[in-house]
């Protein structure tokens, strides 16, 4: 901002400084060249009918009503007390009518300027049947009222103009505070939402991941005297495991670095995560296989888990030693990636909580089922999680609970008949609605095809 705004905006936050200075340097020279258009001598009465007149000009702005009010009632007394017109004092007439309408009200403005009016008539009138030999005569000064008038009007327009300008100044300007306040808002909130999302898949990573680590390590130490394989089995296990882990979580991460030798560009315009090497442990041939794709630096990098990859959530759940099946109902369809990982999740949470609490060697049954409308999800198993469990649900569940509101669908967890537990998602297929909305209006009108 330059020193000409700078001066604008310190004007704009103290008008009454300015008016002040302005009325007091105007009431100096009325002061100095005060005269009354009678022709009568300047004296001392003169002077201070005109200083009154001009004084509450200091107030035009932050009090428009009460200055206007004040120079209009002046400006009559003297009328009545016969100095018909006062110059130049009395053109704080019409300055006292720009700026009550300008920052005044509405009706405000509409009643100076018909007291203006009324006041030019007023002084025709008043000196027309004086029968001093020093007036003008009422027919001699009516060009003189009608001149007045015309000006008075000129001002009011003028003040009208200056009104709706700074009107639409004030409306753009109460706008773009509220347009930046809303944006504000929005940021905030799209930043609680994305905090959230990272917090579930961080306790959906970590929390997967770290059950199977303890479960393996536990078998390993426990079969580490007597079955020296089946703890190099557990130790491979955890091995695989964490290197997953880790490649996620920084694939999770990568997202909120800013530094570009970091960040690349994947080929097809995609923003890719280059980590640099060494810091992420090399996977195995099997591992670098199952994510497809490596950048320069060779951090793994694969697309987003899905429905289709519930076989290898199951698979690796038989590696710890779980006894898990999986079972498939009805006909699959293509779910789109968020509605995907959102299934997965929920499947990889439903069992990272089978490790934590259903006791040892459940069995664990996983249901995909596929409905017309829906697709439901069941993760059931026998153990001890339903006497084990708390009754506060904890962030695995909420963050279940979560993922499924945002797809319209929902979670519900509870002990199932003949002992166990059971975790039940459903959420309706993405377009379901829409056939079916699609079907109700072909029907409606075959309907109304047919003959009456």
């Amino acid at each position: 901002m330059g020193w000409y705004g700078r001066v604008v905006r310190w004007v704009e936050q103290h008008p009454f400084v300015l008016d002040a200075t302005g009325t007091a340097a105007f009431a100096f020279f009325v002061a100095v060249t005060a005269t009354d258009l009678a022709g009568s001598d300047r004296g001392p009465a003169t002077v201070l009918w005109s200083l009154a007149t001009v004084v509450p000009l200091a107030w035009r702005r932050v009090r428009p009503v009460h200055s206007a009010v004040a120079v209009y009632a002046v400006a009559l007394a003297h009328l009545l007390a016969g100095f018909p017109l006062l110059l130049p004092a009395d053109a704080a007439v019409l300055v006292a009518l720009y700026s009550v309408t300008v920052y005044g009200p509405r009706w405000a403005h509409r009643t100076a300027i018909a007291s203006t009016m009324l006041g030019c008539l007023l002084l025709a009138t008043v000196v027309g049947l004086a029968d001093a030999p020093e007036t003008l005569g009422f027919l001699a000064l009516l060009p003189v009222t009608v001149f007045l008038g015309s000006l008075a009007v000129a001002v009011w327009a003028f003040g009208l103009t200056r009104r709706y300008r700074r009107l639409t100044v004030e409306t753009l300007r109460d706008r773009a505070r509220r347009l930046e306040v809303e944006r504000d808002q929005q940021a905030r909130i799209a930043t609680a939402a994305e905090r959230a999302r990272i917090a579930r898949e961080m306790h959906d990573i970590v929390a997967h991941s770290l059950s199977i680590v303890v479960a393996q390590a536990d078998g390993g130490r426990y079969a580490a005297e007597q079955d020296p394989a089946a703890a190099t089995r557990a130790l491979g296990v955890i091995s695989e495991t964490g290197r997953a882990a880790l490649a996620d979580m920084r694939r999770l991460l990568g997202v909120l670095r800013d530094d570009p030798q970091v960040a690349g560009a994947a080929p097809g315009g995609t923003a890719a995560l280059a980590l640099p090497p060494g810091d992420v442990p090399a996977l195995s041939a099997g591992s670098r296989e199952a994510t497809g794709h490596a950048t320069a630096s060779g951090a793994p990098l694969a697309p987003q888990p899905d429905d289709a990859d519930l076989e290898g959530l199951v698979a690796q759940a038989k590696d710890t030693g779980a006894r898990v099946s999986l079972v498939r109902v009805g006909t699959p369809r293509r779910l789109p990636p968020g509605a995907g990982l959102t299934l997965h999740r929920v499947a990889q949470e439903a069992l990272s909580n089978v490790r934590k609490h259903a006791g040892p060697d459940p069995r664990v049954t996983v249901v995909v089922r596929w409905e017309a409308d829906a697709v439901v999800l069941e993760v059931s198993d026998d153990g001890r999680g339903a006497s084990a469990g708390g009754t506060t649900p904890g962030y695995g569940l909420v963050g279940m609970r979560e993922r499924a509101t945002m797809f319209g669908g929902s979670v519900t967890a509870g002990p199932r008949p003949g002992g166990g537990w059971r975790v039940r998602f459903t959420m309706p297929l993405p377009g379901a609605s829409l056939a079916a909305a699609h079907q109700s209006e072909q029907a409606e009108h075959t309907e109304t095809q047919e003959p009456a």
